[in-house]
């Protein structure tokens, strides 16, 4: 009975961990390899990122970005991987 409840806490918390991290459905999801203060520089580095995998991009300002025609938000995460931070990359279909 005991190991029933850990492997459903453990589901859980894997899946509580993806939903968290973006990983869902229609959602645009990078780890770039430089950390990016400037939301400018960032969105700059996002389109060539998304544009070398060879999709159509559009920045319109404010997070807003226009990919393959459709809209997507700019969402950033910071995760702790080893004690070094990742800027973890959402594009949220809106």
């Amino acid at each position: 009975m005991e190991f029933i409840f850990i492997l459903i806490f453990l589901i859980m918390g894997i899946l509580g961990f993806n939903w968290l991290m973006g990983y869902r459905n229609q959602n645009i999801t990078l780890d770039l390899d430089e950390r990016y203060l400037d939301l400018n520089e960032y969105a700059k580095a996002v389109k060539a990122e998304l544009q070398s995998q060879g999709k159509t991009v559009d920045y319109r300002g404010n997070r807003l970005f226009i990919i393959n025609g459709k809209q997507y938000h700019l969402i950033e995460r910071n995760v702790s991987m080893g004690g070094v931070p990742l800027q973890h990359t959402i594009l949220q279909k809106v």
